[in-house]
């Protein structure tokens, strides 16, 4: 038998080419250092990168099975949905940019606000959704946000907010904007009945959400590399005309220059929050 004839009777089932039947849903390629990484694994560790400790943006849902005793969130406000007051429109119409992100969310705006229980310590809950128009700030935005702060001023139980905010929501103009003095003024009310707020800055938390209530907590954390900034870097270079230095305006450069109080790990952020919360509201808190 020729070596031609051996190789045309081997079987075919043997051959090393054969495609792998393996779903392609199962692995995610690291943004930072592009490490393969098994989903399930990654999940369990708070979707935070074993190798380069990258966190990976993640929703409510996500955030407050990490961070809250189980089943304890309760939902307020759920059915708020943004207006489109100046019929704007610009490559596509903002009616139709809100109705595919609330089928990409199954939300009706970039926030999810509540009650929740931290450790059986009572507090009000709201998170941003990035992945609702960048977590845009528009007025049901806004009015939400303000909304759980007044809760806070009648409960007297300590507000935490996760921010991650592209800023002012362009499409609804001045009535955005608007949102910052007013989660401002909700925020003063609280403060004058000395009810804590933390805020949590995620990445990223820029434009108006960064000038408004983002960076008026009592204690203002950050999750690590999180991008923090009015201005983001490409325009400031742009307009400086001068090259900005390496991690600029990440949270560990605002963390050295005095911006934020500290940097937390995601898998340290439950424990680092109960802490906060027991020392500043010492009688509600149950350890």
């Amino acid at each position: 038998m020729s070596i031609l004839d051996w190789f045309s009777q081997k079987d075919k089932s043997s051959v090393v080419t054969e495609k792998l039947n393996i779903p392609g849903n199962l692995w995610i390629k690291c943004t930072k250092c592009a490490e393969v990484l098994f989903l399930k694994d990654l999940d369990l560790n708070h979707k935070v990168c074993p190798n380069c400790q990258f966190h990976f943006r993640i929703t409510p849902e996500e955030r407050l099975k990490y961070i809250f005793d189980f089943d304890s969130f309760q939902e307020m406000d759920a059915h708020l949905k943004p207006i489109d007051f100046l019929k704007f429109e610009d490559t596509e119409k903002y009616v139709d940019r809100i109705k595919k992100a609330q089928a990409k969310t199954q939300k009706n705006d970039a926030v999810v606000t509540g009650t929740a229980r931290l450790k059986k310590q009572d507090v009000n809950v709201g998170i941003m959704d990035f992945a609702f128009l960048g977590g845009s700030m528009g007025s049901v935005v806004g009015e939400k946000i303000s909304r759980l702060i007044e809760l806070g001023v009648e409960n007297k139980n300590p507000v935490i907010i996760f921010t991650s905010s592209g800023g002012a929501r362009m499409q609804e103009g001045i009535m955005s904007l608007m949102q910052m003095a007013k989660t401002s003024a909700a925020l003063h009310k609280l403060a004058k009945v000395n009810v804590p707020y933390i805020s949590v800055l995620c990445d990223p938390t820029t434009g108006g959400t960064s000038a408004s209530f983002a960076m008026l907590g009592d204690v203002n954390l950050a999750e690590p590399g999180a991008l923090v900034s009015f201005a983001g870097p490409r325009v400031i270079e742009q307009t400086i005309r001068q090259k900005l230095p390496d991690g600029f305006q990440r949270s560990e450069f605002l963390l050295s220059h005095g911006m934020v109080d500290r940097v937390v790990q995601r898998k340290d952020m439950r424990e680092t929050l109960s802490r906060i919360v027991a020392i500043l509201s010492p009688v509600a808190c149950e350890l």
